[in-house]
């Protein structure tokens, strides 16, 4: 028996196992893709925003090549019960599971649910329902993201709806919405945060924090603050979180490469880059979009879209007001059509996807090779659960809900401005 089929064997977990008896797709638990990137080191995968089937097959086409162990996600926002996108969280992993079965895709794949929102007491009862059906349909790995709320209720959300999570699963966490340059993240909040779930037993692999980047089309251009990513994850270092980037889509890959090399962080979330990609259009060297003088974006004729389809995809968006990031909104009304086209259509826009994430995998994320040691950690392992990183080294007697609190009234932060900053 080779490698790859006794990884098969014992890596994927109990839901993947029951939904796909018959698969040949490794789909396994976020846990594993974050070591990964840990015993090669400097390095961090793709976790790619699956908005579309064709931007999926481009993923992981390039994951395969590149043999890197990767991330499809979706967010709640965008796939969940109001969802803008065709792919749903109860519907992602049959589509990642059937392209690895068609494309013969080795590599080790996790399922991820992104940014769980928990803004209200309503959210965090819904959670408790809603979360286990997830991951009943294939998610192996989710973001809880109650960072919309103050420094104690984040914490208390994530306590309190850790229950409903299986404890094989991957599990990210957040301090700090993604809003740019404002509300930036500190190492205090950092450390109230997982200083807090450790005391609970509970063992974020990733934190993701607001760390200088936008969702969506960057438009500053300042991107990434390396040194403060750096910072944080050093006051974080004795609890073995990884970093989990967001918003890379607009950062050059030099800026990519320095998170990779200098930080902690082993996941770094693209979604806009592989959007435009898909489409056909114009973008820089690492995926923003370029745009005309009326700031619209640009299409090149004979990429992506046919022509036809994105002149109609193009009215439907200035009949309803939609610019910018906001395109993103296009994914559902349209993907029928687009799937609806020509197989040469179709084939170049999931090859445009392929090169750029291969090149990301291999040139900038130092992902290339991940996939193999992600099979090696699996087999060494012998479960579909590796255990978590760290240990318990907090005291829960000091972190009771009196005490998180007080503790949490003494953080002096800055969260920014309110708005709507979900992906």
């Amino acid at each position: 028996m080779s490698d790859f089929d006794r990884a098969l064997k014992i890596g994927r977990p109990p839901t993947v196992e029951k939904l796909f008896p018959n698969s040949k797709a490794l789909l396994v638990s976020g846990r594993y893709i974050d070591r990964a990137m840990r015993k090669k080191g400097g390095a961090m995968t793709i976790a790619a925003n699956g908005r579309s089937h064709l931007v999926i097959r481009g993923v992981l086409a390039a994951a395969q090549r590149a043999d890197a162990a990767i991330i499809i996600e979706i967010a709640k926002s965008e796939g969940g019960a109001n969802a803008y996108c065709p792919t749903s969280l109860w519907n992602m992993a049959r589509q990642v599971d059937a392209v690895m079965n068609e494309l013969g895709v080795t590599v080790p794949v996790a399922i991820h649910t992104d940014h769980y929102a928990i803004k209200t007491q309503a959210d965090l009862e819904a959670g408790k329902v809603e979360i286990p059906s997830i991951f009943d349909a294939g998610v192996t790995s989710i973001a809880i993201d109650a960072s919309h709320q103050p420094d104690d209720e984040n914490l208390l959300a994530n306590i309190a709806i850790n229950p409903y999570i299986p404890e094989w699963a991957g599990l990210e966490t957040e301090v700090g919405e993604i809003k740019g340059t404002e509300g930036l993240s500190s190492p205090e909040e950092a450390l109230f945060l997982i200083q807090g779930l450790n005391a609970h037993n509970i063992h974020a692999d990733w934190i993701a924090l607001n760390n200088g980047t936008t969702h969506g089309i960057e438009a500053s251009g300042s991107g990434i603050n390396v040194e403060l990513t750096e910072e944080i994850h050093k006051a974080l270092e004795p609890y073995k979180v990884s970093g989990a980037q967001h918003g890379t889509s607009g950062n050059d890959s030099d800026r990519l490469r320095a998170i990779a090399e200098k930080t902690a962080t082993t996941k770094a979330n693209v979604a806009t880059a592989l959007q435009l990609l898909s489409w056909g259009m114009e973008v820089n060297e690492f995926g923003n979009a370029v745009m005309d003088e009326n700031g619209d974006l640009i299409k090149i004729k004979g990429e992506g879209l046919g022509e036809e389809l994105w002149a109609e995809m193009k009215a439907y968006a200035d009949e309803k007001g939609i610019k910018g990031s906001n395109f993103k909104k296009l994914n559902l009304p349209f993907e029928n059509k687009i799937l609806g086209q020509a197989r040469e259509i179709r084939e170049r826009m999931t090859k445009r996807v392929e090169e750029f994430t291969y090149t990301l995998l291999t040139e900038v994320f130092n992902a290339g090779g991940t996939g193999s040691l992600c099979v090696q950690d699996i087999l060494e392992t012998g479960s579909y659960n590796p255990g978590p990183k760290a240990e318990v080294v907090e005291d829960k007697a000091e972190w009771t809900e009196e005490k998180i609190r007080a503790k949490a009234a003494l953080i002096c932060s800055d969260k920014g401005p309110e708005g709507d900053f979900d992906e």
